[in-house]
């Protein structure tokens, strides 16, 4: 049965797929009523607070672009605190009617280690959904634990790595019908001067049992094409409502265009947002579930899937990142999010998950791995439906304490 969880997991993506219906626009016309009484954020309690009056509204022009900004202090992968800030623009690029909300994300950390980041995350929507430019760029000097590969390495069992990483991702994807979208893109990870601790890098490689990306010292560089499908029903990535999504990235990185070596991957990721009621706070049951897998030898260590690692790391709440790392990679994860108020301005979230990677012999799905835990919303910005989200997850042997601009997923 475990052999043909994949298996089951694909056939899952025609439903999803397929989930599109004439209900789907009832709904949306639902959520849009109801989110009329949401007329509260922190923005109006700073003008209230500092006597800011609101401009006076433009009938001939309508504003396009929202700023969140969230400055807070908290951990990073690798030891020590970390002072982090986010800022998140929400903009539109046509008619709102008919055009998706846009979002630029820039979120810098420093943890006064020498460790630091800049990463920068974007997805533009032109107008009427004709394109989606997805973009994903980061300057890191990137502590990152691991535990070799499966999902049985007892927690004592670690190696710290520590190097230099720069990522370069862009796709643009074209409408093809209604909601669905095809493209190509291109991916470029940079792994400089990895350094281990303890540095014993024949330890290390024994202990992986992988000869891909474990020297140290060694660069690592990997270039290539993507091919990337989207079917994505929701008008809002920030924060979705009912509605569903599926995006497939084959990625192909190739010698000619200055890799290592050759090698594929492939990545899977569905999600559904359900409304249990059409009336009243915002009450939604969010399903997220993606599959990884490498399908050639010669992946990198550090570019095998891994929990956590996700193209926005957001997997696996209450759980280390990069914990757990194999071939392939499986993960569920539900959430439900409630509004506590009526006016939007508090809410709460309920969430578990589960993933699993193969074993390194035999390439099967042998363990899994469970964490939970709940989380607080504030209503930052009504206009965009940012919140800031505030979630403590927990598994065994660790718990975590998350701040971000925006839902999980």
């Amino acid at each position: 049965m475990i052999r043909k969880l994949p298996v089951l997991f694909l056939c899952f993506l025609p439903g999803l797929l397929a989930a599109q219906s004439s209900d789907n626009k009832t709904d949306t016309i639902k959520i849009k009523r109801d989110t009329i009484i949401q007329k509260r954020d922190l923005i109006d309690i700073g003008r209230e607070l500092f006597h800011i009056s609101k401009p006076r509204p433009d009938t001939n022009r309508r504003k396009r672009l929202y700023f969140s900004f969230l400055p807070v202090s908290s951990s990073i992968v690798g030891p020590g605190k970390a002072l982090i800030t986010s800022t998140t623009a929400g903009f539109y690029m046509g008619d709102r009617s008919t055009t998706n909300l846009s979002s630029i994300s820039f979120t810098p950390y420093f943890n006064f280690k020498g460790r630091y980041g800049l990463p920068i995350h974007s997805n533009v929507w032109l107008n009427n959904n004709s394109w989606n430019i997805q973009g994903d760029t980061r300057f890191l000097v990137y502590p990152q634990y691991t535990w070799g590969l499966g999902g049985n390495q007892p927690e004592s069992d670690s190696f710290l790595l520590n190097y230099k990483y720069i990522r370069f991702y862009q796709s643009a994807l074209k409408r093809i019908t209604n909601y669905f979208f095809a493209g190509i893109g291109y991916d470029l990870d940079s792994y400089i001067d990895l350094d281990l601790t303890p540095a014993d890098v024949s330890a290390f490689r024994r202990f992986t049992n992988y000869k891909y990306g474990t020297a140290e010292d060694e660069n690592v560089f990997s270039s290539g094409p993507t091919v990337n499908l989207l079917y994505d029903t929701r008008n809002n990535s920030l924060n979705p409502v009912p509605g569903c999504y599926a995006n497939v990235i084959y990625r192909y990185s190739s010698v000619p265009l200055g890799s290592d070596n050759n090698w594929q991957s492939l990545y899977i990721d569905l999600r559904k947002y359900v409304s249990i009621t059409h009336t009243g706070p915002k009450n939604i049951l969010a399903f997220w579930t993606y599959y990884w897998t490498s399908l050639t030898p010669g992946t990198p260590y550090l570019n095998l899937p891994s929990i956590g690692m996700d193209p926005y790391q957001r997997s696996g709440r209450g759980i280390e990142q990069s914990r757990y790392r194999g071939q392939r990679l499986i993960y569920y994860e539900t959430e439900f999010r409630r509004d506590i108020t009526r006016n939007g301005l508090f809410g709460f979230v309920l969430f578990a998950n589960v993933n699993s990677v193969t074993q390194p012999i035999t390439n099967q799905f042998v363990y899994w791995h469970p964490a939970g835990g709940g989380g607080f919303r504030i209503k930052f910005n009504k206009k965009t439906d940012t919140n800031i989200a505030i979630d403590y997850g927990f598994s065994r042997n660790y718990s975590a304490l998350s701040l971000n601009l925006g839902e999980a997923f």
